[in-house]
C-alpha cells in the first residue's frame, strides 16, 4: 500500500478566503509517554530463534525509543534503520522509524515505515492507529477510515479511536454520520473532553457556530487546560463577533499546544485574526508563520539567492526576485504591493516576478520593467517546493538575482496601516484588444446590464464549503430584471445551468476555457458591466484589472482589515452574509442592489 510518492507535482491550493485554519479534534501522539510505554512492553515481550541477534536489536531499539523519550528523533531514525539493514523484517523497528520520521517532520518517510510496520504485524491495532492518524493529516481520507475501523474492531469503544473515526468522516462532509459515532460514546463516556470538542468541530465545519460553542465550553468545563478546545473556540468567536475573546482564548492555548503542528496552526489562527481585527503591522509579521514547515501547505522556495530582509538590506539597484504563493486569488491580493517594490528598487535595479503561469501574460503586461515567469510547485517527501525555472535563462544572461522574497511578505513592508493603500481601481492591465472583443460580443447578445457571475470555488472540501452558497440560492440575483447573466464560473456546472435553464434563466457561457485563460476571462471582466461572487480566484482578478466588482464575504474574512470594504480593492463594493447563515440575505441584499442599478424593480 504505497500511499504517497516521493516527489510530484503540486497544484497550489486556493486559500484566499478569509478562515482561521482548519478546526482540530484529532487525538492521540504516536511518541505519546502511553505510546512509548507501550513499545517498551513490546520490546520486553520479543522472543526469537536467534537469542544474541535478537537480543542486540531489542537493545538497539530501546535505545532508539529512548531517543524518541527525549525528542532525539534523528538518533532514534539511525538506530531504528541500523537493525532494518540487518533485518528488514522487523515491524517493531519500522515502527519506531515510523515514529522518529513523524516527529522529525519526514511524513511521507513516516508514512511509509508506518506502511511497512503494519505489512509485518498486522495484528498490531496501535500501529493502523498510528497510521490512520497520519493518513488522516495528510489528506489520505479512505485510507485513514479504513484503518480506524481496522483499530475499532480490535478496540470498540475505544475514545481516540472513535472521536479520529468522527474527524474523518467530517472532514469528508458526512457530518450525520460523525455526529452519530460522538452521541453514541458521549453517552458511555460523557466525561470526555476529547469527544465534546470533536463534536464542535464538526458543527462549526458546517457553519453552525452559534450551535458548537456550547460543545466547546462544555469541553473546557471538563478540562480547563484543553489546548485544542480553547483554539477551536476562538475559531468559532471570531466570526461571531467577538474576536477580542478569540485573541484571548488564543493567547491561552498557544502554551499548551501538544507538537509543533499545533503551535503553527494556532500561530496562523493568531495572525489571520490581528489582520482581521485591522492590527495590520502586528499580523502581516505574525503571518510569516504561513512559511513554517509545520504548515501542511508551507512553501519553501528553490532558488539561488538569499532571502531579503528589509530591515538590514536597502534594496535600490538590487535585483529582487519575488515569488507568488498559495493560489491564484492569495497573488492578486499580495501583488498590490508589486509597484511599490518596483519603485523601491528604482530604474538601477529590477523586478522579477514568479506568478501562476497562467498570470504570466497578465503580469508581464502590467509591469513592463519588470521579467515576469512562472513558477512550479513540486511536492517532495511530503512538503510543498516552489521553483522559477524561468531564472535559470535568466541567470545565464543576465546574473542571478540578489534576493528573493514571498509575495505576501511585502505587505509587512508596504502596507503596515489603512492610509498605506492606495485608493485605485486596480492595478493589473488587461489586454485592450480582447477587451474590444469581447464588448462586441457582449453587444451581440442584446440590450441588458451584463452581469458576469461567480459562486463557488473549485476545492469544497471540509471547512471550505461553508464559505459558499449552493447555486439555487442565487436565484434572486439570476432573475434581475434587466440584467443578462454571464458564466464565468470555470470547473463542471453543467448540472447548475441545466437547472437555471429549466427554471426560465438564461445563462450565457462565453466560448473560452474559464479555468486556464485567465488573460481573457481578465479582459471579459472588465469588459461586463459588472462581476459579482464570492471572494475566489476570478473575482479577485476582476478586482485586480479594475473591473467593477461586488463581492459577497464571510463574517470572518480577514481581508477586510477591520473594515467594511477589501483595502485591497477599495473601489470594490462588499456584501456581508453577517454569518454562515446569512447568504440569503446577502444575496437579498445583492438583488435590491440590480434593481437600484438597473432601475428594474421585479
Amino acid at each position: 500500500m504505497s500511499m504517497i510518492a516521493t516527489a510530484e507535482d503540486a497544484t497550489p491550493s486556493e486559500i484566499a478566503l478569509g478562515h482561521m485554519p482548519m478546526a482540530q479534534g484529532t487525538a492521540g501522539d504516536a511518541a505519546s509517554p502511553a505510546a512509548i510505554r507501550r513499545l517498551s512492553h513490546a520490546l520486553a515481550d520479543t522472543r526469537g530463534p536467534n537469542a544474541k541477534a535478537q537480543k542486540k536489536a531489542v537493545e538497539q531499539l530501546k535505545a532508539a525509543v529512548a531517543s524518541i523519550r527525549v525528542g532525539d528523533y534523528q538518533a532514534a531514525s539511525r538506530r531504528a534503520l541500523a537493525i532494518l539493514q540487518t533485518d528488514e523484517r522487523n515491524g517493531l523497528a519500522w515502527h519506531v522509524l515510523a515514529i522518529a520520521r513523524e516527529k522529525a517532520g519526514a511524513l511521507s518517510e513516516a508514512l511509509n515505515a508506518y506502511d511497512a510496520a503494519l505489512r509485518i504485524l498486522p495484528e498490531d491495532a496501535n500501529i493502523a492507529h498510528d497510521l490512520a492518524r497520519l493518513a488522516q493529516r495528510l489528506g489520505h481520507l479512505d485510507i485513514a477510515e479504513k484503518l480506524l475501523l481496522k483499530f475499532l474492531s480490535v478496540e470498540p469503544g475505544h475514545i481516540e479511536g472513535t472521536n479520529n473515526l468522527a474527524c474523518v468522516l467530517r472532514d469528508q462532509k458526512r457530518y450525520d454520520e460523525a455526529i452519530d459515532r460522538l452521541r453514541d460514546l458521549i453517552g458511555i463516556e460523557p466525561t470526555s473532553p476529547t469527544l465534546w470538542n470533536t463534536l464542535g468541530t464538526v458543527l462549526s465545519d458546517q457553519g453552525r457556530m452559534g450551535e458548537s460553542l456550547p460543545f466547546f465550553d462544555e469541553a473546557l468545563r471538563l478540562d480547563e487546560g484543553f489546548a485544542k478546545a480553547r483554539y477551536n473556540r476562538a475559531n468559532v468567536l471570531q466570526p461571531l463577533g467577538e474576536p477580542e475573546r478569540a485573541l484571548a482564548d488564543l493567547d491561552q492555548a498557544l502554551p499548551g499546544a501538544e507538537t509543533p503542528y499545533e503551535t503553527a496552526m494556532m500561530r496562523m489562527a493568531r495572525a489571520m485574526l490581528l489582520m482581521g481585527m485591522g492590527r495590520l503591522k502586528e499580523g502581516f509579521e505574525d503571518y510569516e508563520v504561513r512559511l513554517d514547515p509545520e504548515m501542511p501547505e508551507a512553501m519553501r522556495v528553490v532558488v539561488d539567492a538569499p532571502r531579503w530582509d528589509p530591515t538590514t538590506q536597502d534594496i535600490r539597484g538590487k535585483r529582487l526576485l519575488v515569488v507568488g504563493e498559495q493560489g491564484i486569488a492569495d497573488e492578486m491580493v499580495f501583488g498590490t504591493c508589486l509597484p511599490d517594490v518596483i519603485q523601491a528598487v528604482g530604474p538601477e535595479g529590477k523586478v522579477f516576478i514568479a506568478v501562476e503561469p497562467r498570470l504570466i501574460d497578465l503580469y508581464q503586461r502590467s509591469f513592463p520593467t519588470a521579467v515576469v515567469g512562472g513558477h512550479r510547485a513540486v511536492r517532495i517527501e511530503g512538503r510543498l517546493h516552489r521553483y522559477c525555472p524561468f531564472m535559470e535563462e535568466v541567470a545565464e544572461r543576465d546574473g542571478k538575482a540578489d534576493a528573493w522574497v514571498p509575495m505576501a511578505a511585502l505587505l509587512a513592508q508596504y502596507r503596515g496601516e489603512l492610509s498605506a493603500f492606495p485608493d485605485r481601481d486596480g492595478y493589473l492591465t488587461p489586454d485592450p484588444e480582447k477587451v474590444a472583443r469581447w464588448k462586441g460580443e457582449l453587444e451581440a447578445l442584446g440590450p441588458g446590464f451584463k452581469v458576469g457571475l461567480h459562486w463557488k470555488s473549485l476545492i469544497l472540501t471540509g471547512v471550505r464549503a461553508r464559505y459558499f452558497s449552493s447555486f439555487e440560492r442565487w436565484k434572486p440575483v439570476l432573475t434581475a430584471p434587466g440584467c443578462v447573466m454571464v458564466n464565468l464560473q470555470c470547473g463542471d456546472v453543467s448540472e447548475d445551468l441545466a437547472a437555471a435553464e429549466a427554471a426560465g434563466v438564461r445563462i450565457w457561457t462565453p466560448p473560452m476555457n474559464l479555468k486556464d485563460d485567465l488573460d481573457d476571462l481578465a479582459a471579459l471582466s472588465c469588459a461586463l458591466d459588472l462581476v459579482i461572487g464570492p471572494g475566489i480566484a476570478g473575482t479577485n482578478i476582476a478586482a485586480a484589472v479594475g473591473a467593477r466588482t461586488w463581492l459577497i464575504h464571510a463574517p470572518d474574512d480577514w481581508h477586510l482589515l477591520g473594515t467594511d470594504r477589501y483595502p485591497f480593492y477599495p473601489q470594490t463594493r462588499t456584501f456581508a452574509t453577517g454569518g454562515f447563515d446569512g447568504w440569503p440575505r446577502a444575496i437579498a441584499a445583492m438583488r435590491a442592489a440590480l434593481e437600484a442599478e438597473t432601475g428594474n424593480v421585479g
